[in-house]
């Protein structure tokens, strides 16, 4: 799809590195340029399990795929000139420099922009392009509001287990310069497409910004649950010791797990009748619920529930999802640097042309 892109990737840790996989994934060629001395920062984040002496880290190979490296020290003029020679022939440019280094090294906005017209740049920073504060995907999750949400009750604030602000805003990023690539076609001219971690986390706060916005509702730590949907994110153990939970986002899904369970009367009452009620009711409807699922094996009632189409799914730990067949389609392969490394595509769309 996008053979004749070539793109440079200056960019470090997840965020900027990821949408350069992207690319790549995509067929263009991309091409990492580290400092010899202190490369990717991420190469050195590894497993106890995981050889200190090799150059490449599970973390880092996570978001690096189909990339060629290059080393450079960009506080050598020669060496500056090497990548600036380089622009010429680029289409995108991904960095995610502290403020002020760009212009240090002498490779701005400007300056690539006029060496190169047509250059999308690309760029990550933490809080804003004026901001000098030093980020990381946990300060964001902080700040944002995404841990005091996540946790329960007596855990305290709990970040997520990926790095997600650093995933949203590379969402983010590639949406802009697949923007500005449309864009080119007409004007062919580049531009510049900043991503600050800060924006991206709180566009994606949605329906509990929405919830605050409009009702002044603060979320509160509430574990799995969700805060306009019951029974959704409560955990119920199986027969077989299994742990499971439901998505039950419209009556007809309640009522359906009802009469499944031998609860029918239970859908009739007003306090479980419609939803705002279930909500308000959701402690007392846990256990109701709780008693009878004990009474059946997590199979049987995945077998029932995806037969009337109610949302039902059994918590998975890594190894069990990667024992599916359609979670093994979406893992990729390579060598780099005489190391076997895997990690997930960056590519969840399916495309078909006519």
């Amino acid at each position: 799809m996008f053979q004749d892109l070539k793109v440079i990737d200056c960019s470090t840790v997840l965020a900027g590195p990821s949408v350069g996989t992207f690319f790549a994934e995509l067929g263009a060629e991309v091409s990492k340029w580290e400092n010899p001395i202190n490369p990717d920062v991420t190469r050195t984040w590894k497993l106890a399990s995981e050889s200190s002496t090799t150059t490449v880290s599970a973390y880092f190979a996570s978001v690096n795929f189909q990339k060629t490296y290059e080393s450079i020290d960009l506080k050598s003029t020669s060496e500056t000139k090497r990548l600036l020679e380089a622009i010429k022939s680029t289409d995108i440019f991904l960095s995610n420099f502290k403020k002020g280094d760009a212009e240090k090294f002498g490779i701005d906005d400007q300056t690539l922009l006029a060496i190169n017209p047509r250059l999308i740049i690309g760029k990550i920073s933490g809080f804003g392009i004026e901001s000098d504060r030093v980020a990381y995907d946990l300060i964001l999750q902080a700040e944002t509001g995404f841990m005091s949400m996540n946790g329960t009750e007596t855990s305290g604030p709990v970040k997520m287990p990926v790095a997600l602000i650093d995933v949203l805003a590379a969402h983010q990023l590639k949406e802009g310069i697949l923007t500005a690539l449309l864009q080119r076609t007409s004007t062919n001219k580049g531009g510049i497409v900043s991503v600050s971690l800060y924006d991206a986390a709180i566009c994606s706060l949605a329906n509990q910004a929405s919830n605050f916005l409009m009702q002044n509702h603060v979320p509160q730590r509430i574990g799995s649950l969700h805060p306009n949907i019951a029974p959704y994110g409560e955990l119920f153990e199986t027969k077989d010791g299994a742990l499971i939970t439901f998505a039950i986002g419209s009556d007809r899904h309640f009522k359906g797990l009802c009469d499944y369970l031998g609860l029918a009367e239970l859908a009739d009452q007003t306090a479980y009748s419609n939803n705002v009620n279930r909500v308000k009711n959701r402690t007392a409807l846990q256990q109701f619920l709780a008693d009878k699922i004990k009474e059946k094996t997590a199979k049987e009632i995945d077998t029932a529930m995806r037969e009337q189409f109610i949302p039902m799914g059994i918590v998975h730990n890594l190894k069990e999802v990667f024992s599916s067949e359609q979670a093994q389609t979406l893992i990729r392969t390579e060598m780099i640097d005489a190391i076997e490394t895997k990690r997930v595509t960056q590519i969840a769309f399916k495309y078909a042309s006519n």
